[in-house]
C-alpha cells in the first residue's frame, strides 16, 4: 500500500471519528447557557435591560419629557470593546435597540448606515414613485440623544481559577450641547471558572 493511500484513509478515519461524537441538542432559548465563562447572550440580555431600564427612570430623562411635551429621540452610537475577549458589540448595540423601543419612555431613530439606506430609497422614489406615494427626502427626526458605551474586563487568575467581571457603561448624550444627562454601568456579570488542568 503506498503512503498516498494511507495518508488518505488515515484522513477518513479521522474525519469518520470526529463526526461520529458530535451531538447537537436543542436548548429552550430561557435557558442560561455558559459553556467556557466568556461573555454570552444571556448576559447581554441581562446588561442591557438591566441599564436602559435605569435609563427610562431617570429624572432627566423624564424632565426632558416634561418640558418638551414628547418621548426624547435616541440613536445608537459606538458601543465599544474595550474587554479582553472577542465581543461583537453590534449584538450589544441591537439588543440596547430593542430595549428602548420596548420601554414606550424613549423613542429611536436608524443608525447612519441604516438612513444611509433609507435616503437611497427615497432619492430612488423621487424618480421612479408617484407623487402621491413618493416620501421626502427632508422630512427625517432627528435624535435628541445618542447612546454610547463600552464593555470591559476585569480579570484575576491563580493556579485553580479564573474570575471574571465585566463592566459595561452606557452614556446618554444630548447631541445639541454634549452634556451628559445619564450614565450607567452594570458590573452584575462576574464569572469564577475552575481551571482544568492539561494532561500529557
Amino acid at each position: 500500500m503506498t503512503k498516498k493511500i494511507i495518508l488518505i484513509l488515515a484522513s477518513v478515519l479521522v474525519a469518520f471519528s470526529v463526526s461520529a461524537k458530535t451531538k447537537v441538542q436543542r436548548v429552550n432559548e430561557k435557558k442560561s447557557l455558559d459553556v467556557d465563562g466568556y461573555w454570552n447572550d444571556t448576559d447581554v440580555k441581562t446588561v442591557c435591560s438591566t441599564l436602559i431600564e435605569d435609563c427610562i427612570e431617570s429624572p432627566r430623562v423624564a424632565k426632558f419629557e416634561k418640558k418638551n411635551g414628547r418621548a426624547p429621540v435616541v440613536i445608537i452610537g459606538k458601543i465599544k470593546n474595550e474587554s479582553s475577549e472577542r465581543i461583537d458589540t453590534s449584538i450589544v448595540a441591537k439588543r440596547l435597540q430593542t430595549e428602548i423601543l420596548n420601554s414606550g419612555v424613549l423613542e429611536f431613530v436608524a443608525s447612519k448606515d441604516e438612513r444611509d439606506e433609507l435616503r437611497d430609497e427615497k432619492a430612488d422614489q423621487a424618480d421612479h414613485s408617484s407623487i402621491e406615494t413618493a416620501k421626502e427626502i427632508d422630512n427625517e427626526q432627528g435624535a435628541d440623544f445618542m447612546l454610547q458605551g463600552s464593555v470591559k474586563t476585569i480579570v484575576q487568575k491563580d493556579g485553580k481559577y479564573t474570575a471574571r467581571t465585566y463592566d459595561v457603561t452606557v452614556t446618554l448624550i444630548d447631541i445639541e450641547t454634549n452634556r451628559i444627562v445619564w450614565q450607567g454601568q452594570d458590573t452584575s456579570i462576574r464569572k469564577l471558572i475552575k481551571n482544568q488542568k492539561v494532561k500529557f
